[in-house]
């Protein structure tokens, strides 16, 4: 079965059962700091899960891009990759345990509505209760009620079955699915189980969350009004099983890119190649929902992934601009599913070889590095400043490399194969413990940033929410009618957001923005949500947020006066203050570049 006969079949079997089917939304999340990217299919519907409404409704089912970064070093093997499509369906106060687990086993075992899996293959886990919360034997039992034999069951801890975004916002225990690659495995005990997962001989498919609990700072606060379901199926890992192959990497959604790469490359490795399809795969999304490199967080990603797509391309010796070819491949793959792809084509190549173009000057330092290599087995030099470049007469020194890596960009993956070339071992236990260093700085120095959790709804986080939709309105009015929005980031202490513009503000631009801003707030405009068909919110122009689809009902955020007079209007699921009275007073901190023809303006209320 072919990945579009699996979403198609997915979105469909739910539809049956009530469903609304919602459209995926931008890789880029809206108004949430405490992600770079959506990662998951539920975080778009943070608000609804919360107890707002859905214009949809109470059961929705969708097919959500989503990007994963903290496992790269795991991307190559068989189940990893950082883009990955999550096929969810949600129950918002509706359903619980019992129709989510009966229609998960239906969908992966019914032959006629649902994929055909063999039962005898599946294994499940459920959450074996802690402090917060009992053992989960209600869905054992459930599970157990659909032919699943109990020594098929394994009860976990809150590591593996217990889902939360972070610190704050909708949590609970899940039952994950799990299902056999080999089909040789039978009947197996916990720690068995456990083992074959890690061998990647059984794979999760499935995985329902039961969201009853909320938190708030880290800690269980008490049950949610309502209870909620939240649903998450990976389709590279289902097409795996559907597919009848032991990686994710030999799926229709990868193989032609695969037989390209090791038919052009002079050094073929089969890690490599995987790394180099999945991450240009991931840049091209990441791109096409508007992201651009930088030095800064999703621009930092994004820069990353295509310098490590170029150092494993640069290893296998892959022709100069193979890669536009991978292009037209995956639009293939994904044009009725993702139509941005082909539109936004133009400025993937575009991007991509402005990228190769900076990443050429650090190639050249690796060529230093081989001179510096060679002049040193001489022993014509030993250091660089006080960094040895060799351990000893037959090692080379991992330090060393971190620190030209984190000095010039020079690649790590390059000068490792130029010192292996040279015939060195490299000191990897020096790169492992440079990298986990700079990891543990970068996290302390972000967390000011993304504080404050997947669900910060607080007072003043919705207050900048607000002030955000009049600051949108003000660049219109006052910069420019076609500045349009390209990203944001709201949380406690302050607004951002990125907007087209081709110019730097000036002094006068910014105090007439202001100004505008502070005149609306202190003229006491409602703030109202209304629900209505998409189509008539396109007509009436309300703002929309760069790269995102919409479901054929929508809310859209009005701010107006009491005569009906609107100043602001905006496609968004909220929340909001009532009154602009409630803002208090408008600043701009900060207006900057981010990208060509991209400003950013960072702002706060006080």
């Amino acid at each position: 079965m072919q990945s579009n006969e699996i979403r198609e079949k997915f979105l469909k079997f739910f539809e049956k059962r009530g469903h609304k089917i919602i459209p995926s939304a931008s890789l880029v999340p809206e108004n949430d700091p405490s992600v770079l990217f959506n990662t998951a299919g539920m975080q778009p519907l943070v608000p609804y899960l919360l107890g707002q409404e859905h214009p949809m409704g109470k059961r929705l089912v969708n097919v959500q891009k989503c990007v994963r970064t903290q496992d790269i070093d795991e991307v190559g093997d068989n189940t990893h990759d950082t883009f990955f499509e999550m096929m969810g369906n949600w129950s918002l106060g509706d359903y619980f345990k019992k129709e989510a687990i009966q229609w998960s086993y239906e969908l992966l075992t019914s032959k006629d509505e649902g994929l055909g899996l063999d039962a005898n293959r599946l294994y499940v886990t459920c959450f074996e209760g802690d402090e917060n919360a009992p053992k989960d034997t209600e869905s054992a039992d459930m599970w157990q009620s659909h032919g699943i034999p109990p020594h098929r069951i394994y009860f976990l801890g809150v590591k593996d079955n217990w889902w939360s975004p972070g610190d704050n916002g909708p949590c609970g225990p899940d039952t994950e699915m799990f299902y056999d690659l080999t089909g040789s495995l039978g009947d197996l005990s916990k720690e068995e189980f456990l083992k074959a997962t890690d061998e990647q001989k059984i794979v999760e498919i499935w995985n329902d969350v039961f969201m009853e609990y909320e938190k708030k700072d880290g800690k269980i606060i008490g049950k949610l009004k309502k209870q909620n379901v939240d649903t998450g199926s990976g389709l590279e890992r289902v097409s795996m099983v559907m597919q009848g192959v032991n990686n994710l990497f030999a799926t229709d959604l990868f193989a032609s890119v695969m037989k390209v790469l090791k038919e052009k490359s002079k050094h073929y490795d089969e890690r490599s190649a995987r790394i180099v399809a999945d991450h240009f795969r991931t840049s091209m999304f990441m791109i096409a929902d508007g992201v651009v490199p930088s030095n800064t967080e999703r621009g930092y990603i994004l820069r990353r992934l295509l310098r490590r797509f170029f150092t494993k391309s640069s290893i296998l010796e892959l022709p100069n601009d193979f890669w536009i070819d991978l292009v037209d491949l995956f639009i293939t793959i994904y044009d009725g599913t993702y139509p941005e792809i082909r539109a936004q084509s133009d400025t993937i190549i575009k991007v991509t070889k402005e990228e190769a173009e900076t990443f050429e000057k650090p190639q050249y330092g690796v060529e230093t590095y081989r001179h510096d290599l060679e002049a040193a087995k001489m022993g014509a030099i030993k250091k660089i400043g006080t960094t040895p470049i060799l351990n000893d007469k037959h090692t080379a020194s991992g330090t060393y490399i971190y620190t030209m890596f984190q000095t010039f960009g020079y690649p790590i993956e390059l000068m490792k194969n130029v010192a292996e070339k040279l015939g060195f071992a490299v000191n990897e236990d020096e790169i492992r413990r440079a990298v986990a260093e700079h990891q543990k700085l970068s996290q302390t120095a972000s967390a000011g940033m993304f504080k404050g959790g997947l669900a910060n709804h607080n007072e003043k986080t919705v207050q900048h929410h607000t002030a955000h939709h009049l600051l949108l309105a003000a660049l219109q009015n006052v910069v420019s009618k076609d500045v349009k929005q390209r990203g944001s980031n709201i949380n406690e202490e302050r607004l951002r957001i990125d907007f087209l513009c081709d110019h730097k503000l000036d002094l006068e631009e910014k105090k007439k923005v202001e100004e505008w801003v502070n005149d609306k707030i202190a003229k006491g405009f409602n703030v109202i949500r209304r629900e209505m068909s998409r189509e008539e919110a396109e007509s009436i122009g309300a703002e929309m947020e760069f790269g995102a689809k919409y479901a054929d009902r929508v809310s859209v955020y009005f701010i107006e006066d009491d005569t009906g007079n609107i100043i602001s209007k905006e496609f968004c699921g909220g929340p909001h203050v009532t009154n602009t009275k409630e803002l208090g007073s408008f600043k701009i901190l900060k207006e900057e570049a981010v990208a060509q023809g991209i400003r950013r303006i960072k702002a706060v209320l006080v």
